[in-house]
């Protein structure tokens, strides 16, 4: 007997909102400016050495490491479930099927409000729900996924679906 099931189908791709790359911006932009005005102004080679060394450290951990760790985390929405993959040096990989979700909400805070992102939280029935956090846009994901998880509930039963939306 043929497999009349429709093919899963990638509705939705996204990474944390942006604005979490603004501190490593500016940090890039105020090295660039601070290190060769005050490069010369130094006198010992070792206050030179400790300044390019002070500030190469500092793009590190201020500028890159938040950008590949922001590079590092994805969502993925199908048709017929939901991925999340994060880490830079361990990769975790989480999924969640639309027909396991019970409750999907919204929670939004401080700069999120002003944005227009929030934490997505979907009550799988585990201990705790699956968050996808600072996602850009969150009411019409909220929305896709409920449409989702409404069109990929089991007629024999499965679970109530519930939107509760705080912002």
């Amino acid at each position: 007997m043929p497999d009349t099931a429709r093919p899963e189908e990638v509705v939705i791709r996204l990474r944390p909102h942006a604005r979490a790359l603004l501190l490593p911006a500016v940090l890039l932009v105020a090295a660039a400016g601070l290190v060769p005005f005050l490069l010369p102004r130094l006198t010992e080679p070792w206050q030179q050495w400790l300044l390019v060394g002070g500030a190469g450290l500092l793009l590190v951990v201020g500028g890159l490491l938040p950008l590949l760790s922001w590079l590092g985390r994805s969502y993925t929405v199908t048709t017929r479930r939901v991925v999340l993959r994060g880490g830079v040096l361990v990769r975790t990989r989480q999924e969640v099927l639309h027909s396991r979700g019970n409750r999907i909400t919204l929670r939004a805070a401080g700069p999120q409000l002003l944005f227009g992102s929030a934490d997505v939280l979907i009550d799988a029935g585990a201990p705790l729900p699956v968050v996808l956090r600072d996602v850009p846009r969150a009411a019409l994901v909220q929305s896709a996924l409920v449409e989702l998880a409404e069109a990929g509930r089991s007629p024999l039963g499965g679970g109530r679906y519930r939107t509760d939306e705080i912002l």
